[in-house]
């Protein structure tokens, strides 16, 4: 299911509600029958929600980010779903790094980062990362990586046993 998530979000950059419904429901139900707890998974759900809605808030992760952590956490224990969430940080930040350098916009990137922070920090809110970006859609690309990729390999690192 998160194959297919991850498929759906790099052809059209989005990933249905209905399949993120069906995959938790899935998720739910493979809880109740290996775990005979349904609580593990709704906990994992609830735990990936906590933690991922304010970098969604502040326009870090996308909507369908948020929905797939949920949905891979419907499927995990909240130890399995931790440890597949840091995976997932660091291999899309090895992505990230070769996107960087791969664009050759590793100054750009650092001088907008320091001054999103620059800026938070003077007016004491948080603002959307990247809003003027979203303007031009080439720039846009150039910055973002489809998170549901790194999500699914820490997931298969963690089915092969590797993490």
């Amino acid at each position: 299911m998160l194959f297919l998530a991850a498929v759906a979000d790099l052809k059209t950059d989005r990933i249905p509600n209905g399949f993120i419904v069906l995959g938790i429901a899935v998720g739910g139900a493979g809880g109740l029958w290996y775990h005979s707890d349904l609580w593990q998974s709704v906990l994992s759900m609830f735990l990936a929600f906590l933690l991922m809605y304010p970098l969604f808030k502040i326009g870090v992760l996308g909507a369908g980010d948020v929905k797939v952590l949920m949905m891979t956490g419907s499927f995990m224990t909240i130890n399995e779903f931790l440890i597949v969430l840091a995976a997932s940080f660091v291999i899309g930040a090895v992505f990230s790094l070769i996107k960087i350098l791969a664009e050759h916009n590793g100054r750009e990137r650092i001088c907008y980062f320091l001054s999103y922070l620059a800026e938070v920090m003077r007016t004491r809110q948080w603002r959307l990362y990247g809003e003027n970006t979203v303007q031009d859609y080439q720039r846009y690309c150039r910055n973002k990586i489809h998170f549901t990729i790194p999500v699914l390999f820490g997931v298969v690192l963690r089915i092969g046993g590797v993490i």
